[in-house]
């Protein structure tokens, strides 16, 4: 793999990043891969800021994530981030969490699209961003692309109402991913939050939410452990998200 094609952050895990087990929760993990890969696309120059006098900018769709183990207070991990290919509208980065030990303890996959951000409507890709996109790696080298459609949600079995706050905002000034992730597991039963392992998660951004936006966030129990997740604007009914997360 080209050295200058992904990114290698690495991290010790802190104390606001943890639970009462003293390891990382999910959106802690999460927001570090997502740092790694804000990171890797400033020095490639196709960063939000690089991108702004186009008009355009990137915004995630779905990503899909499983979970080995979490790591622990004071734990160094690896992150290797990397784009991973495109097809039409869409492109895919990959994620990698290793330990200080060499292993695989977490990954992740995810799709995302090029938004005009004075339309507010998808974008093509630009040629600068299509020749850069051709030095992906090779397939092999690259984790399998988010993929399959997520059940429909049939009924509420808990939710949990939110507001989105001034300082929940992203450099998009839309609601940040990572409480979309965050809000969805928030409203799981009590039992599930204490004592459940998560090993998969997979979610689906379909809308913004705005600053001030009333949010719910809603949670029906599934078969074998899985749970499925739905973040919408009571307002209009608009669903936000989707996701499934799966538990042991």
């Amino acid at each position: 793999m080209n050295s200058n094609w992904h990114e290698e952050a690495y991290y010790t895990i802190r104390t606001y990043e943890i639970d009462s087990k003293k390891q990382a929760t999910l959106p802690a993990l999460v927001k570090l891969m997502h740092e790694s890969a804000m990171q890797h696309v400033i020095k490639l120059g196709v960063s939000v800021w690089d991108l702004e006098p186009h008009h355009i900018s990137w915004v995630l769709m779905r990503q899909q994530l499983f979970v080995h183990r979490l790591p622990r207070l004071g734990e160094q991990i690896k992150i290797e981030t990397y784009p991973s290919g495109y097809e039409r509208l869409f492109t895919y980065r990959d994620y990698k969490v290793y330990d200080a030990a060499g292993e695989l303890i977490a990954h992740s996959s995810s799709t995302w699209v090029l938004m005009d951000t004075v339309q507010r409507s998808l974008a093509r890709f630009p040629g600068f961003i299509l020749e850069m996109l051709q030095l992906a790696p090779a397939p092999e080298l690259c984790l399998p692309r988010p993929s399959g459609q997520l059940p429909k949600m049939e009924k509420t079995d808990h939710s949990l109402d939110f507001v989105v706050r001034w300082h929940d905002l992203d450099y998009n000034d839309h609601l940040n991913n990572m409480y979309y992730l965050q809000w969805m597991l928030e409203a799981l039963p009590d039992e599930l939050l204490i004592s459940g392992r998560l090993r998969a998660f997979d979610i689906q951004y379909r809308a913004e939410a705005q600053w001030k936006d009333q949010v719910r966030a809603e949670v029906q129990h599934l078969p074998n452990g899985r749970m499925l997740h739905r973040l919408i604007r009571p307002d209009d009914g608009k669903e936000l998200a989707l996701a499934l997360s799966e538990w042991e």
